[in-house]
C-alpha cells in the first residue's frame, strides 16, 4: 500500500499487558453524556439494561430525556421512531441479540423504510461475552442490518473510538446500527486518531498482504503484524469500523498487495468479510484476482466459557490470524 495516513496510536499498541483495558460500551454511555450536552432532542431508550450497556451514564445526567421501556424491545423500537418523527433523536440501548435480533421486523418497516432518525446499539456482540452463553452472544447482527435500505452499520475497535463513533452516529441523518462488546478490551487508539464515518482508516502499512479487521479483532490484527514482521512478512492492518457504507476506494488500495484476509467477532456469512468481499469482486480490473481467508466465527453459534477462552476456540486471536496471514499469501 503506498498511501501514507498519519495515525495516531497508544505508544504501547503492540504490547497487550501494558494497554489500559475497558470495554467498548463504557464509550458508548460517555458518547451518550456528550451528546446530550450539545443537543436537548437527544433522548435514550433501554430495555432494563441501563448498567449493562451503559445507558445509565445519560440516565444519571439526563433523567427527563430518559425512558426505561422494559423487557419490550419491539415496542421500544416503535416508540423511538416516533420520537425520531417528533423531532428527537432516539438512542435505543439493549443487546444485539435483541435489537437487530428479535425487533427487526420494527427496524425494517418503522425505521429503516421509513427513514426514521433512530439510533440503534447492539451489546454484547461477539463470543466475548463469555459465560452468558449462545443466546446472548450476537453473531449475526451486522448481516441483518446492512441488508437493509438506508442503514449506516458501525463496529468500532476500541472504548474510544466507539465514544466517537456514538457522537458520530448522533449527529448524522437517519438510521444507525452501532455494536459493541461485552467484555474490557485493549485501549490503543488517541482521542487524535481520525474517526470519520465511511472513511476507513489504515492503521498500520504493509506490502505483501492486507488484513481488514473490525471490532476488537482490530488489534489483534495489529499484533500478528506486529509478529511477522520478525518473519520478514509485511502485514498491513485496515480498521473498517463502517461496515456499511463501505470505503470502497480504501478496500481497493488495500488489495494491491495482492492478498487479504478479512477479521470479525461475527458469522463468516454475511458480515465484514462478505462486504469486503462483495467489493472486490465488483470493482477489481478484470483478470485480477485477489486471494482472500476470513477469520470470524465459521457457521456455528456460540457457547459459554471465559472470553478468552472463547476466542482462542472460535480462532479470532492474533495466532489465528497470522495462520490465515501465511495461508493467503501462499495462494498469491
Amino acid at each position: 500500500m503506498s498511501k501514507e495516513k498519519n495515525m495516531d496510536l497508544e505508544k504501547n499498541v503492540y504490547q497487550k499487558e501494558k494497554l489500559e483495558q475497558k470495554p467498548t460500551r463504557n464509550g458508548y454511555g460517555q458518547g451518550l453524556v456528550e451528546l446530550g450536552k450539545r443537543s436537548e432532542d437527544v433522548v435514550v431508550l433501554c430495555a432494563d439494561l441501563t448498567g449493562s450497556t451503559r445507558s445509565a451514564m445519560f440516565q444519571k445526567e439526563f433523567p427527563d430525556r430518559f425512558i426505561q421501556v422494559g423487557i419490550a424491545e419491539q415496542n421500544m423500537l416503535s416508540i423511538a421512531a416516533g420520537l425520531a418523527f417528533s423531532g428527537k433523536v432516539p438512542f435505543v440501548s439493549t443487546y444485539g441479540v435483541f435489537c437487530p435480533g428479535r425487533n427487526w421486523d420494527q427496524l425494517r418497516v418503522n425505521v429503516c423504510y421509513s427513514k426514521a432518525n433512530v439510533k440503534l446499539t447492539g451489546a454484547h456482540t461477539g463470543v466475548s461475552v463469555g459465560p452468558d452463553g449462545a443466546t446472548h452472544q450476537a453473531l449475526e447482527d451486522i448481516a441483518i442490518t446492512r441488508c437493509l435500505p438506508n442503514m449506516t452499520v458501525l463496529a468500532p475497535c476500541d472504548m474510544i473510538e466507539t465514544k466517537k463513533a456514538t457522537i458520530a452516529a448522533g449527529e448524522i441523518k437517519g438510521p444507525v446500527y452501532l455494536r459493541f462488546a461485552r467484555e474490557a478490551t485493549p485501549i490503543f487508539t488517541t482521542v487524535k486518531t481520525p474517526f470519520q464515518i465511511g472513511q476507513a482508516e489504515v492503521f498500520k502499512q504493509g506490502k505483501d498482504v492486507s488484513v481488514i479487521a473490525c471490532g476488537p479483532t482490530v488489534h489483534e490484527a495489529l499484533l500478528a503484524a506486529h509478529d511477522l514482521a520478525k518473519e520478514n512478512i509485511s502485514v498491513a492492518v485496515v480498521n473498517n469500523h463502517t461496515i456499511k457504507p463501505m470505503d470502497e476506494k480504501t478496500i481497493i488500495e488495500a488489495a494491491k498487495t495482492g492478498a487479504v484476509v478479512t477479521a470479525e467477532d461475527h458469522q463468516v456469512m454475511g458480515g465484514l468479510g462478505s462486504a469486503v468481499a462483495e467489493v472486490l469482486a465488483t470493482s477489481l480490473p478484470a483478470g485480477r484476482q485477489v486471494p482472500m481467508e476470513m477469520i470470524a466465527v465459521q457457521d456455528r453459534f456460540g457457547e459459554s466459557g471465559q472470553p478468552e477462552e472463547l476466542m482462542k476456540e472460535y480462532g479470532l486471536l492474533a495466532e489465528d490470524i497470522k495462520q490465515a496471514i501465511k495461508k493467503v499469501i501462499k495462494r498469491k
